[in-house]
């Protein structure tokens, strides 16, 4: 028999969404989650483990150490801003488990796997990269000398074990599926412009496009684009259906979907006899008969990283994209009746208040259902945090997050002080979101559906304060040189989150 294992996205702050879950990992102002894809693959490996997902289901710092004295190994999925409390868990469970071991996972410890392990004595091992098998492997008895793509502290020193290739043949790992149906609970999972309940999964790994701010193909997928079969996908959703017959929409949170058009294609037509609701990421590169194909196989979502209207912007940050394009492509989106949640970043390499005014403008133009804007931050290992580090704009590298775990404004540019590209922020929704237009869609939605309606009640509110707290901690700043850092409800937005007020 293996190890019994634990494979556990931790409770790093209350309401956070990080580790396994989130690209973009912070607590949200308005309460969500995705789902621990990462940590269901291997998990699905190994006879007698438990996949456990602390903050969506609400399982404490207390509780955690507790349930860990069953396991003999823990496989723990850090992030850069919860890695701090992460360490105190992994000594408390030592503490109360001696024999315990612990691995480290995530893009924290792949880049910075040296300092990881100086840092944080109860870790036994961190694994870079992806690694379903390495810890597979360990649980099942092999040393970690011949386990690949892992560091780890031998006779004082530190130890790098050569790289592991990504795997190639997605089709043999398990179904995550069956995990989530053992393991969590579909209905504590929520992101406010999905419809409630959703299950999300991937159907591909990587991404070949190489933008400079984006964490995961940097640091954990890689560039190199897999694939599961068209038919092994089809299988998973029609397996999916049966387990929650009340789920309202799947969600393929691949790092980019439908980047290759014959096997989006392909994927459709397997799909579309299953009668299912789904969603997906998009670039906006996707031509119209991919989309219509995507449309008449249930599709009803798709979120789009427009990042900003500037096109010199575009090219600093190697999006691939063009402003024409992405015209072009939401035209498309709304004719086929396409929905689009669309994302934008201020703060990126070239921004200044010319380009601000032009990104907003731009959304406006689209008119998509629902946007959600971020503030740059630059994780390290991606190229963003390289450039901005080496210039000096990075103002605050020890404290990316508060005490809540919010993010904190992280770079700053000459000319642009973080305050105001803060400001922005919620001028930006507020242009965008009090236009007729945007609040006519709003009011039709709410009158004709009463669960939408208390959602939206509830995320208008939770949206309002936050906007409030955020001009509050802006005039302080201005006011008053070196004021604190704004308490939680004042922090910005992260990329997995939305509002719809």
């Amino acid at each position: 028999m293996p190890l019994k294992t634990l494979f556990l996205n931790p409770p790093s702050f209350e309401n956070f969404d990080g580790g396994a879950s989130s690209r973009w990992p912070a607590t949200r102002e308005i309460e969500s989650y995705w789902y621990p894809v990462w940590l269901a693959y291997p998990a699905g490996m190994l006879e007698g483990s438990r996949l456990l997902d602390a903050s969506p289901h609400h399982v404490s710092w207390q509780q955690t150490v507790e349930i860990s004295k069953d396991y003999e190994f823990v496989v723990l999925f850090t992030s850069t801003p919860g890695f701090p409390g992460d360490c105190k868990l992994a000594e408390a469970m030592k503490a109360a488990n001696p024999g315990l071991k612990i691995a480290f996972v995530g893009p924290h410890v792949t880049v910075l796997p040296e300092p990881v392990l100086r840092d944080c004595a109860a870790i036994d091992f961190i694994v870079r990269r992806e690694f379903d098998f390495a810890t597979v492997e360990f649980a099942q008895g092999k040393p970690l000398a011949e386990i690949m793509g892992i560091s780890y502290r031998q006779n004082g020193r530190i130890v790098h074990t050569p790289d592991r290739a990504p795997v190639d043949n997605l089709d043999a790992l398990p179904d995550v599926t069956d995990v989530y149906h053992r393991d969590l609970d579909v209905r504590r999972y929520n992101v406010p412009f999905l419809l409630y309940p959703f299950v999300s999964l991937y159907s591909t790994r990587g991404c070949p496009a190489q933008c400079t701010f984006c964490l995961w193909p940097q640091t954990l997928s890689g560039h190199p684009w897999r694939k599961r079969s068209s038919d092994a996908v089809a299988r998973e959703m029609a397996k999916a259906k049966e387990y929650w017959p009340y789920v309202k929409e799947f969600f393929f949170d691949d790092d980019t979907f439908n980047i290759q058009k014959a096997r989006t294609i392909e994927l459709c037509e397997k799909l579309k006899p299953l009668g299912i609701t789904w969603s997906c990421t998009s670039r906006v590169t996707t031509d119209y008969e991919t989309l219509k194909a995507m449309r008449d196989a249930g599709c009803r979502l798709l979120i789009v990283g427009y990042e900003s209207g500037d096109a010199q912007i575009l090219k600093n940050i190697k999006k691939g994209a063009t402003v024409e394009r992405a015209r072009d492509f939401t035209r498309d989106c709304h004719k086929l009746g396409l929905t689009i949640h669309g994302d934008f970043i201020l703060g990126l390499p070239g921004e200044t208040r010319e380009s601000i005014r032009q990104t907003i403008s731009f959304a406006k133009q689209l008119d998509v259902e629902t946007i959600q804007v971020s503030l740059a931050h630059a994780y390290p290992g991606t190229e963003l945090y390289d450039f901005a580090k080496k210039n000096g704009f990075i103002v605050n590298e020890q404290q990316m997050v508060d005490e809540g775990g919010h993010q904190l404004a992280h770079i700053e540019y000459p000319g642009l002080p973080r305050e105001e590209v803060l400001e922005s922020v919620h001028r930006f929704y507020d242009e965008y979101y009090f236009r007729p237009k945007a609040v006519y869609r709003i009011v039709r939605k709410a009158m004709f559906d009463s669960t939408e309606r208390k959602r939206l009640y509830k995320e208008a509110r939770a949206f309002l304060k936050l906007r409030a707290a955020r001009k509050r901690y802006v005039e302080e700043r201005r006011t008053v040189p070196g004021a604190p850092s704004p308490p939680p409800s004042s922090q910005q937005e992260t990329r997995a989150e939305t509002v719809e007020v």
